[in-house]
């Protein structure tokens, strides 16, 4: 085992199952290959709670139970669709759930791992919204309701996000390039990886005269997309849903 991955933003749904399959697929794929796999969030379009034993959420813990029992483990860190996962999916899933952000060392390099919605910060409407949902009080509110009332409260939230970031100006969406110095000068890092911003790429930076790098993870949507690392380094990839 020679390389580590890196995934986020699956928004893994009933409503695509071609891209659920090809994650179950690449996880098939890489169990006992990889010394690990991080997802940074977002694993699944919505999750609103570890009660919810739907079909999809069944055969998703049970890829990455299989590919961690491989040996292979997976870590998984809470996005802004997935924020209540909680211990119980961790068991069923064989997975270790990651505070955002986290610090690894990834073959001899410190490296901070991110879901990247905390580097929005222009986006002080999202900012605000991420404080209320990631209250403990307010997580556990939300819990207390029935399963269908949870179901129907992730539509109306999903809808609401939509219709607001549609109005909003792209930078507004993307990071602040301060918050990335001040966050990876924070954690005495010069590589950052994160998810959120659905904006694959590789970004040089210079921090305090020093050359650093972030590394932006790409979306599920319409390919897979994923960032793999070795002793020599870290490329972006891409998975092609398979042809009918």
């Amino acid at each position: 085992m020679t390389h580590t991955l890196f995934v986020s933003d699956l928004h893994l749904d009933p409503e695509r199952p071609a891209i659920t399959q090809l994650f179950l697929d690449f996880l098939a794929h890489q169990a006992g290959k990889a010394e690990a796999i991080y997802v940074l969030g977002d694993l699944f379009e919505a999750w609103i709670g570890d009660d919810d034993t739907s079909s999809l959420n069944q055969a998703v813990c049970a890829g990455l139970n299989d590919c961690a029992s491989a040996g292979s483990p997976v870590y998984v860190m809470h996005g802004n669709r997935d924020f209540l996962l909680g211990e119980r999916f961790a068991r069923l899933a064989g997975c270790t759930l990651l505070e955002d952000p986290t610090v690894i060392d990834l073959y001899g390099t410190p490296t901070l791992l991110m879901h990247g919605d905390l580097l929005c910060t222009d986006d002080t409407e999202y900012m605000q919204f991420r404080d209320t949902v990631r209250d403990a009080t307010w997580q556990s509110t939300l819990l207390a309701r029935p399963l269908e009332e949870r179901r129907a409260i992730a539509r109306e939230m999903r809808q609401a996000s939509r219709e607001q970031n549609s109005g909003k100006p792209e930078a507004i969406l993307d990071v602040n390039a301060q918050a990335v110095i001040d966050t990876m000068t924070g954690h005495g890092v010069r590589r950052l990886i994160h998810g959120h911003t659905h904006r694959p790429g590789i970004h040089d930076l210079v921090i305090d005269g020093q050359p650093a790098q972030r590394m932006v993870l790409g979306d599920w949507y319409e390919q897979g997309s994923l960032l793999e690392c070795n002793l020599q380094g870290c490329r972006l990839q891409t998975l092609s849903l398979p042809r009918n």
